[in-house]
């Protein structure tokens, strides 16, 4: 359109007439300088008419030189017949009127739209993937409608049918875009490459936007990508489309609790005789965010009007029953379901079903591997399939996550497609494997730990992070195979943890399973093994955060069975913890005769391990009756044992775990005898330790000590810095009031001179 006439040639001469560059005439009129230099190179063929009066006024353009100006501009947006648009081809769907919340996602997609234009090399494409029923549709279509007066040469949709049985091909959605842009007969090429060259052109002539919905593979779309110019092409499938190079990725998840509230609440108001009152807390918490299940619910709710909010809650709160009342007219949680498994391969599919069985909210390629019976690199393939259809969710880790719903529609899938032998064999398998493993990581604190050769972990650390991160799983084994009678496997492999309970003693179940323990060695008439677990149940009750009282009874139950069977190490230590129950309870003269008959137990039998426990016990006990030179003394000799476990003969991993308790206790013992100077730096070391052994207790305990009882009135400011940290160090495991307690006293702190 360089011709003379044009209206790119009227507006560059009145440009140059008026002295303006693009930059002074996109400031004075509000029009890009982009969108300045398409219209004079003739590529933007016919701006708006609000665009043209704009700069019509920055041109001080006036009289019959005006209205050619406008006129030619209106001459522009004509078309060709052959390029008349198609009303109705294409068209949008109606954005729905109680859209909730997903204000990050839509305003990732409108600063994505506001870059295009400077984006050179980008692809003006956007995928917005995401499991079934999160509303990846219902989001592309709401940005589409609020974009509408960004793309003046229209926005155009198409169902591309992803997870149907027969996707729609490329070729033919580039016909429908292509006929919905006005395009005709010979103007729509047989062969799909030049039927995407030509959508192409058409697409940089106009600022159009494309939305593919349901995409099935990157195959589908890469035809539709858009090449230069503005337009843009907004793709939703429930593949990731990974394969798709340089484009934008949105990944839906569940709605943040707040907007699936607010979502529920716009959904039920147009119930008759509904009240703002009407609580949805625990529906919300149901369904976990997932949009299509809200809708579901409270369209129900709505089309029920006699029914309550607790007469849908009681019928959801069946799990075996939840999808099927999650089912309104057509709209089927298990529907949507289905049409992503229906697309994996029989391995796949497999592989997702048995994962119904895993107890945890997340879990490994390697549970994975196990369930499914195939070897690893096999399981993560399947695992990525999975991922890539949105049936599963990455977690921190490298691990992965079911949705609760999605879960239960895995479990149907295991009912219905597997034997009820072969469910039993999967489930015995993940538990066999779950407390074999267990019992090796267990045995990296023991007195024997194994060569990293005999053993499925290399290093401590390595069994102690697989304890931790794996517990929601091997504990439900445990209780799995005492409720089948395997007693044998419990009673061995609980028999391991003796060591972890310091390391991480704030975990909350260690008394239920010392507990389903000793069950265990009584099944077997085994009173060695009951004394064992429950002097462990009595010591998870002299934890920080936990009721003590029954600490003592199980104590001595423990101790009359040791005795009962002659075992001394077993004895000594149900004195240990005897001795540690009646110190908190306050008889602390009795508690120095058992923490000393400890000792002598340990002392005969040559365990360096458990005397170093008794005289750590010993210290504590002089401590709190006054005797601070004993008590430094004993607390000296266990910090020796615990610095050099060759020469002690304690278990480098015992010594290890025993250290910053020892360091601790000695600091305190210091400060109290009045040489906190002495004790500062060994309270720090104990603080350092515990941090890397993230021994979060004894962290925090150490901290305390050296706020309240190490730093004096001129170093109030690490005072205040350490009751902090102790406060946050309690606000991550659970201690909610603890931290608080914590941080008031760091409030409460003024530092010296203020």
């Amino acid at each position: 359109m360089d011709g003379d006439g044009s209206f790119a040639v009227v507006l560059r001469a009145a440009r140059h007439g008026a002295g303006l560059t693009l930059e002074e005439l996109a400031e004075a009129s509000g029009v890009s300088v982009r969108a300045l230099s398409d219209m004079e190179r003739g590529r933007a063929l016919g701006p708006q008419r609000r665009t043209v009066v704009s700069i019509a006024d920055a041109l001080t353009l006036a009289g019959a030189a005006r209205d050619q100006f406008v006129a030619l501009a209106r001459a522009g947006r004509a078309r060709p017949a052959y390029l008349a648009a198609a009303p109705g081809l294409c068209e949008l769907p109606g954005s729905i009127g109680d859209f909730t919340g997903r204000h990050a996602e839509l305003a990732w997609i409108f600063e994505l739209v506001d870059q295009r234009a400077e984006a050179a090399g980008r692809t003006g494409v956007a995928v917005i993937s995401g499991g079934a029923g999160l509303g990846k549709t219902t989001l592309a279509v709401r940005a589409a409608h609020r974009l509408r007066d960004r793309f003046p040469g229209g926005v155009h949709f198409v169902e591309a049918l992803g997870m149907s049985g027969h996707p729609i091909d490329s070729g033919e959605i580039l016909a429908r875009v292509l006929r919905a842009l006005g395009a005709r007969g010979p103007q729509i090429p047989e062969v799909l490459a030049e039927r995407a060259g030509r959508y192409r052109q058409l697409l940089r002539e106009r600022r159009v936007l494309v939305v593919i919905d349901d995409a099935a593979s990157e195959a589908q779309v890469r035809p539709l990508v858009p090449g230069d110019g503005d337009s843009q092409l907004l793709v939703t499938s429930r593949r990731m489309l990974a394969g798709l190079s340089g484009v934008q990725r949105l990944h839906l998840g569940p709605m943040p609790a707040l907007d699936a509230h607010d979502l529920l609440d716009r959904i039920v108001a147009e119930r008759v005789g509904a009240t703002a009152a009407e609580d949805l807390g625990d529906l919300v918490d149901l369904l976990g965010g997932l949009p299509l299940a809200l809708r579901i619910a409270g369209n129900r709710l709505v089309s029920r009007p006699q029914w309550g909010v607790a007469d849908l809650l009681r019928r959801l709160s069946i799990a075996e029953r939840r999808l099927d009342q999650l089912s309104a007219g057509d709209l089927k949680v298990a529907a949507a379901f289905e049409m992503s498994y229906g697309q994996l391969p029989d391995s796949a599919r497999a592989l997702f079903r048995r994962m119904a069985v895993v107890p945890g909210s997340d879990f490994s390629a390697e549970l994975a591997r196990v369930i499914a019976a195939v070897p690893l690199p096999v399981a993560e393939d399947e695992l990525d399939e999975l991922v890539d259809l949105s049936l599963l969710e990455t977690a921190d880790g490298g691990r992965y996550r079911l949705h609760d719903l999605v879960r239960l529609y895995a479990n149907r899938c295991l009912q219905h497609e597997e034997h009820p032998d072969d469910v039993t064999a999967v489930q015995r398998r993940m538990v066999d494997w779950l407390l074999t493993t267990l019992a090796d990581a267990g045995t990296w604190f023991g007195p024997n730990p194994p060569d990293a050769a005999d053993s499925a972990f290399e290093t401590a650390e390595d069994a102690e992070a697989w304890i931790r991160t794996e517990a929601d799983h091997w504990y439900p084994a445990l209780t799995a195979a005492a409720g089948g009678g395997d007693h044998q496997a419990v009673v061995d492999t609980v028999s391991t943890l003796g060591w972890v309970l310091d390391r991480w003693a704030h975990w909350p179940h260690w008394p239920a399973l010392y507990m389903r323990a000793h069950d265990s060695a009584a099944a077997l008439g085994a009173p060695d093994r009951q004394a064992e677990f429950l002097t462990a149940l009595a010591w998870t009750y002299t934890q920080p955060g936990r009721d003590f009282q029954p600490a003592l009874a199980y104590g001595e139950r423990a101790l009359a069975l040791a005795r009962g069977v002659g075992d001394l190490g077993r004895e000594g230590r149900a004195w240990l913890v005897v001795a540690r129950a009646q110190s908190m309870l306050g008889d602390l003269h009795a508690a120095r005769d058992a923490v000393q008959a400890a000792a002598d137990r340990f002392e005969q039998i040559g365990n360096a391990d458990d005397y170093c426990q008794a005289l750590i016990g010993h210290g504590a006990i002089t401590m709190a009756l006054g005797e601070l030179d004993e008590s430094v003394s004993s607390f000296r000799q266990a910090l020796a044992m615990a610095d050099n476990p060759a020469a002690s003969g304690m278990t480098a991993s015992n010594a290890e775990a025993t250290l910053p308790f020892v360091l601790g206790h000695l600091a305190r013992a210091l400060g109290r005898a009045g040489r906190p100077g002495e004790g500062v730096p060994l309270a720090e070391r104990g603080v350092a330790t515990s941090a890397q052994m993230r021994n979060a207790d004894a962290e925090a305990a150490i901290l305390l000590i050296l706020a309240e009882e190490l730093y004096d009135d001129t170093q109030t400011t690490k005072a205040r810095t350490s009751l902090l940290r102790a406060a946050n160090i309690y606000e991550s495991i659970g201690q909610h009031d603890e931290a608080a307690r914590r941080r008031e006293q760091a409030a409460a702190r003024t530092p010296a001179g203020s």
